[in-house]
């Protein structure tokens, strides 16, 4: 059975961009995920250990986000570790990570990254 955990529109402030200026002022983050994994136990029983807690995954997500990087391939990439080595049931990843405005001369809503990863195949 193919079930997944979802984190839709989390708004953080962080500190990633290529510029100085952008590791220094911030902006906002837009992320999504979508956790594939097996809660089929807690569906029956009512218990979070037969699942992924989402707070858990929010929690992962906000510490990976509070390191600055350059390039958000490089946080998307600290997310998905930090995801997979913490949360062990998790057999798939799709993160979504958009930087609201950014400064680029173009008016747009957002621009960013998305990435989907099976566990089996990033621990290859």
């Amino acid at each position: 059975m193919l079930n997944k955990i979802i984190i839709e529109d989390l708004r953080i402030y962080a500190f990633h961009g290529v510029m100085p200026q952008e590791r220094k002022t911030g902006a906002y983050f837009i992320i999504n995920a979508e956790l594939e994994t097996d809660f089929t136990s807690a569906m029956k029983t009512d218990d979070l250990e037969g699942t992924v807690s989402y707070a858990d995954v929010y929690e992962i997500i906000k510490r990976e986000m509070a390191t600055s990087s350059k390039l958000l391939e490089h946080v998307g990439g600290r997310i998905i570790h930090s995801l997979f080595d913490e949360l062990p049931s998790i057999s798939a990843i799709r993160l979504r990570l958009m930087k609201e405005n950014p400064p680029m001369g173009a008016d747009l809503k957002g621009a960013g990254i998305e990435i989907y990863v099976e566990k089996q195949r990033y621990y290859k």
